[in-house]
């Protein structure tokens, strides 16, 4: 029984022994080297750029006073349709305290004028009445009363409009109400009843009151690289996408290119514009980012394999063509435009051909 029991013991120790060889000697063998492999099609390879921008309205206004003031009361808010001369918001005039103290001198001297005119006017209509005058001097004296009285109501209105903003004459055409200069959408009202505003003058922008935009004619306001500038021209083609639309793209065409570069973050830059379709499916706002791809070279129906086939050697370009199981040749070819991922081979190489790609890595053993 013991005898037995040793040779078993014996024969398990042989079986592991053998086992263990057997496994090492598997793992000794070189492991058969496996490559992707490509079939030369016939395709279209296109290089494009993708440029980030805004959307912008073409047409868009800042709505500003004719006169300083303080907001008395505002008519619109942002996000409202207006038409051209609707009023936005009215004002509480703050004279300027020299031209009022001129305005209420004028009237003075005009009521002063015009009352001895009048005096004079009647003194000289009673003796016209009794034919002691000729008719030459009584109308001398009525056109200087005329006059007079002219020059009292032109006083009289001025005062009105530098202590009111509005004449009595004229109330329809208040500079105190500030109205639309065109029909758009009102993007912002950034002052706020009581807020002081100012009119545009040679030392200052004045104060906006409102910002006035055109939403019916958008455009994609972009900046595109110096390096890729040189390959645009106006007209090309265009596809605009809107990141907060994921469902909105629309067909444009290039028509700016600034003539001037602008440096941003040091890299020159040019500025780019393109109408962008509006449709009633899509509520587009005034400053969404976007994108604009432009294609930049085409070349359609050209052989086309991935641009990881390529093995590249100073000047010159191979590819490893099948020619067997598991054999290659290796070829020199002649190539084109790339998109980044495929690439035209223009020479050495046929549609249908296969060539070596890649090489795979297994990690199981043979």
């Amino acid at each position: 029984m013991k005898r037995v029991l040793k040779y078993i013991v014996f024969a398990l120790i042989a079986l592991l022994f053998i086992g263990t060889f057997v496994f090492l000697f598997k793992n000794s063998r070189p492991t058969p080297v496996k490559y992707m492999e490509h079939v030369a099609s016939t395709g279209s390879i296109r290089r494009t750029t993708v440029i980030t921008g805004r959307i912008e309205p073409r047409n868009e206004v800042n709505v500003k006073p004719q006169i300083n003031g303080i907001i008395s009361e505002l008519r619109k808010e942002a996000g409202q349709m207006v038409k051209e001369g609707d009023v936005i918001a009215k004002l509480r005039v703050i004279p300027d305290m020299n031209s009022l103290s001129s305005a209420q001198s004028r009237v003075r001297l005009a009521e002063i004028n015009l009352k001895q005119a009048k005096t004079n006017y009647e003194r000289e209509k009673t003796l016209y009445d009794k034919q002691l005058v000729s008719e030459e001097e009584y109308d001398q004296v009525l056109q200087a009363y005329r006059q007079a009285q002219e020059e009292h109501a032109a006083a009289q209105e001025s005062l009105e409009v530098i202590r009111d903003g509005v004449s009595s004459n004229n109330a329809t055409g208040s500079s105190t109400l500030v109205r639309s200069t065109i029909t758009g959408l009102i993007l912002d009202i950034p002052v706020k009843v009581g807020n002081s505003v100012i009119q545009a003058n040679t030392m200052n922008d004045g104060t906006t009151v409102a910002t006035v935009a055109d939403m019916s004619d958008l455009i994609f306001d972009g900046n595109i690289d110096e390096t890729e500038v040189g390959s645009l021209v106006e007209g090309m083609p265009m596809l605009i996408s809107i990141g907060a639309l994921p469902s909105f793209s629309s067909e444009a065409a290039l028509e700016y290119i600034s003539p001037k570069a602008v440096e941003n973050n040091g890299v020159n830059q040019f500025e780019i514009k393109a109408a962008v379709q509006v449709n009633s499916d899509h509520v587009i706002r005034s400053g969404y980012s976007a994108n604009a791809e432009i294609v930049l070279e085409r070349a359609d129906s050209v052989v086309v394999i991935p641009e990881s086939a390529l093995e590249f050697k100073g000047d010159s370009t191979f590819v490893y063509r099948k020619t067997g199981e598991d054999s290659y040749e290796r070829v020199a070819v002649s190539t084109g435009l790339s998109d980044g991922l495929n690439i035209e081979i223009k020479s050495g190489l046929a549609v249908g051909e296969t060539v070596r790609g890649t090489r795979i890595y297994n990690t199981g053993k043979q």
